[in-house]
């Protein structure tokens, strides 16, 4: 199934991804930015937040923003 996966971690970019059926937000994210915790990140379906267990359906949009900026005061 194809979705579009848009990244603003960094750089940023959106690219339309292939993935299986039943992938849900939390497998996606742990595929797309390993290195990363979910919690410093806001995660939307859809320009929607949504939970961790939502299964992802074709079509869908997938925003992921870092909520930390590394090096930035407090």
């Amino acid at each position: 199934m194809r979705i579009l996966w848009i990244n603003n971690d960094g750089g940023g970019y959106a690219d339309h991804i292939d993935i299986k059926d039943g992938t849900t937000i939390s497998e996606l994210f742990q595929e797309r930015i390993p290195h990363g915790k979910a919690g410093d990140y806001l995660i939307r379906v859809n320009r929607q937040p949504t939970s961790r267990d939502y299964i992802l359906q074709e079509g869908d949009r997938v925003s992921c923003t870092p909520t930390k900026i590394e090096g930035a005061r407090s």
